[in-house]
């Protein structure tokens, strides 16, 4: 058992030095052999684990839909406020999510290409489509409509893309602002 945490582990240092690489250097430079570097690991020892450039990139698009689910395992939707907290969390309003966001939104655009990585953005949006129908089930007691869950998924992707594209040192509250009139004008058309 101890040898398998400590390949899982070795697995989410390397995914986490794409994550660096790519938000860093771009697409073009997430290389096994960069990624080795900045994971500081021999080339010949990350193949072991992930062979090929693709591979890297699934691993790491696999890590932002894990991390993004723990997230949202910590938010009871159903409280007070869970709703908006939940959704909170699809939002990069801190340094870690900003990164993910980026590296997302990078591995999203080569997946259009990448047919390896289609696979991972559909579960990334699944999991996001996941979160927007929970959050509005909490909100009226009830399933939403797929109108409704494609809209707030829309207005969510929608705000994490500006908060992200938006200068580093900007405060992104007013994202939770839009959020907020949102979410209180669906309950009152419900």
């Amino acid at each position: 058992m101890p040898q398998r945490l400590d390949r899982d582990e070795r697995r989410r240092q390397v995914s986490e030095a794409a994550w660096r690489v790519l938000v860093r250097d771009g697409l073009e430079a997430l290389s096994v052999r960069n990624v080795a570097a900045e994971a500081g690991l021999p080339q010949s020892s990350l193949r072991y684990t992930f062979p090929t450039v693709a591979s890297v990139r699934e691993r790491a698009v696999s890590l932002v839909v894990e991390r993004l689910r723990e997230r949202v395992d910590t938010v009871d939707v159903a409280a007070p406020g869970g709703p908006r907290a939940v959704l909170a969390q699809l939002l990069p309003l801190d340094a870690e999510r900003r990164t993910e966001m980026e590296v997302y939104l990078a591995l999203g655009t080569a997946a259009l290409t990448d047919p390896t990585l289609r696979d991972g953005h559909r579960a990334a949006q699944d999991a996001i489509r996941d979160v927007c129908a929970a959050a509005l089930a909490a909100l009226a007691g009830r399933p939403a409509a797929e109108v409704e869950v494609r809209e707030l998924h829309a207005l969510v992707d929608g705000l994490a893309l500006h908060v992200v594209r938006q200068d580093p040192d900007a405060d992104p509250a007013w994202a939770l602002d839009v959020l907020d009139a949102h979410l209180a004008r669906a309950v009152t058309r419900r």
